[in-house]
């Protein structure tokens, strides 16, 4: 999935953190409701501007971040 169409970052929107589609809801939020094991329905009823693509492509966006984290080198 091309998680770029959905991710956007915004200097003044959040602190610069990865939002859904310039909306005001985090990436990292979308991945929090997730883990407590919120369904992907509870989360779209709760968030009606939110699409499943949108839930799909903050997974993605963790993944590739996490890649990316995995194959720099860390620092001693």
């Amino acid at each position: 999935m091309n998680y770029r169409n959905h991710i956007t970052i915004e200097a003044n929107k959040r602190g610069g953190k990865p939002c859904v589609r310039g909306l005001r809801i985090t990436v990292y939020e979308v991945l929090e409701y997730l883990a407590s094991e919120m369904t992907e329905a509870e989360i779209l009823d709760d968030f009606p501007d939110l699409r499943r693509e949108d839930l799909k492509a903050c997974i993605a966006y963790a993944a590739d971040r996490e890649r990316r984290f995995m194959t720099d080198p860390l620092s001693a």
